[in-house]
């Protein structure tokens, strides 16, 4: 599931410096759309580069002359059935709204429900059958109707929940164990804006299973092409990411955070290993560390398993001499063998469990952070077939 933050900022929320102020604040945030007036998307593509949904001024009419006033999606429900301006009729297939969602024509893809009882409910259910997006908005903060249409709508539309703050996106994204798809944030908050992006961006990341093996062997090997991946992102402590020689044991490699009387820390880089090496990536799959570029994305991952994604800024492969360190640990089909080459340098650590330890220091016996998979890959895909790494 692929979570979404949409900001309101349609003329409820304020004069357009308001609004203005909420759509710079989402598109600077990473926000994933803005919910703006019809008459406003013209504007809102001038701020900068967001998917913009607009409430239909006419549900009869799409200006659709002027390229740039085009939403990416229009709603209905604002002055409408949906947010109860016009009451909802007793037989729904009267319903204005839902008439102009089913049209053909795809008119309008998205619904706007205020959940004001337990007829709108139903009314958002069956906006959901018809509607690509729905929003629904619980008075008060209720969690109720959202678990209530989590359950009912599946994966018919993209079911997005109205909150006023992050806490509020997180309860969304955390209900009933599944969560909405995405989250409407109506605050004039930068920070509650920003806390909501936050959340979406957590609530999409996996947490590894991370575990000890013991080092069998550390010895020189000789010179290889060494890949350090600089990254556009500030790594702390505790961070680092996954790299080997074999793609189902990858080992624990510290950022350069550390301060040292060798050279200034670089917290934005990994001295990785090897150009022949596996990286694990955001996706659960690796890539070599050869064919890294600019503009890739690679895995972030913290001593407890936490991942995040970053992106590559530059990658430098300079010949350097390396170490082999072997490692064994127990699976389920007895005693495995991992390895991976690595700098011969003091200021490359891996995580052990003595906590960061410099790779000149390391001895057998040690224990190294590690996440074994018992998978083989290709093209760093993971596959159901036999090989032999050595």
């Amino acid at each position: 599931m692929t979570r979404t933050v949409w900001v309101k900022a349609d003329s409820a929320v304020g004069d357009w410096e308001t609004r203005k102020r909420r759509i710079t604040t989402a598109i600077e945030a990473g926000a994933d759309w803005v919910l703006v007036d019809e008459a406003d998307v013209g504007r809102v593509r001038e701020l900068g580069d967001v998917n913009v949904a607009a409430f239909l001024a006419d549900a009869d009419v799409v200006d659709g002359d002027d390229e740039s006033a085009e939403a990416d999606a229009y709603f209905v429900g604002k002055g409408g059935e949906g947010d109860g301006t016009i009451d909802l009729p007793e037989d729904l297939s009267g319903s204005a709204d839902l008439t102009t969602l089913r049209r053909r024509d795809d008119r309008a893809q998205g619904a706007y429900v205020r959940v004001l009882g337990t007829e709108y409910e139903a009314f958002a259910e069956e906006a959901a059958e018809a509607a690509d997006f729905t929003v629904i908005v619980g008075e008060d903060w209720s969690i109720i109707p959202l678990e209530n249409l989590i359950a009912r709508v599946g994966e018919e539309t993209h079911l997005i929940a109205g909150a006023t703050t992050s806490a509020e996106a997180q309860t969304a994204f955390e209900t009933l164990e599944i969560g909405a798809d995405g989250v409407l944030i109506d605050s004039d908050s930068p920070d509650e804006i920003r806390g909501a992006v936050e959340v979406r961006d957590a609530a999409d990341r996996e947490t590894l299973d991370l575990r000890h093996a013991e080092v069998t062997a550390v010895e020189a090997t000789g010179m290889a092409d060494r890949v350090c991946i600089d990254t556009g992102s500030l790594m702390n402590g505790d961070e680092g990411m996954l790299v080997g020689s074999m793609s189902r044991g990858l080992f624990f490699v510290h950022a350069e955070t550390a301060e040292s009387p060798y050279v200034e820390s670089r917290p934005f880089r990994v001295n990785a290993g090897a150009v022949h090496a596996y990286v694990r990536n955001p996706e659960g799959g690796t890539n070599y560390l050869a064919e890294l570029s600019s503009g890739d994305e690679v895995q972030i991952v913290d001593v407890d398993g936490g991942t995040r994604e970053a992106i590559v800024g530059r990658v430098k492969i300079e010949k350097r001499p390396m170490f082999r360190v072997q490692a064994e640990l127990e699976t389920d089909d007895g005693v495995d063998r991992i390895e991976t080459l690595i700098q011969n340098a003091e200021t490359v650590k891996v995580a052990t469990s003595e906590g960061r330890t410099a790779v000149t220091d390391l001895e057998e016996g040690d224990e190294v952070l590690v996440h074994y998979e018992d998978v083989a890959r290709h093209f760093g895909e993971a596959v159901e077939e036999s090989i032999i790494e050595k």
